[in-house]
């Protein structure tokens, strides 16, 4: 997967994708490099367009406030059923002490 990413950053750079450059990215992150599979991501992406591929792979941007609520809705949610499973909990052990 950090082939992937080190090869997409030096696309977005517009640097050339080599078997060099990819290596000084991994090393720089202090990612271990194997040659062989930094050779087959080169051989594998030449002559391919990237932007194109790109183009066909991306998902609609959707707005961060819809995520937001969604998320906040969701804390609500399980705040409540702990809330309720609290109170189960409570009524549960008073039965017990009347029997």
């Amino acid at each position: 997967m950090e082939l992937i990413y080190a090869a997409l950053l030096l696309h977005s750079a517009k640097k050339t994708i080599n078997e060099e450059s990819i290596s000084k990215i991994l090393s720089a992150a202090g990612i271990e490099t194997d040659a062989a599979k930094i050779k087959a991501l080169v051989a594998a992406l030449e002559g391919v367009n990237i932007d194109e591929i790109i183009s066909k792979a991306a998902m609609p941007v959707v707005p961060a406030a819809p995520v937001a609520a969604t998320q906040s809705e969701k804390k609500e949610e399980v705040k409540e059923e702990s809330k309720e499973k609290k109170a189960e909990e409570a009524a549960a052990g008073l039965s017990a002490l009347f029997g």
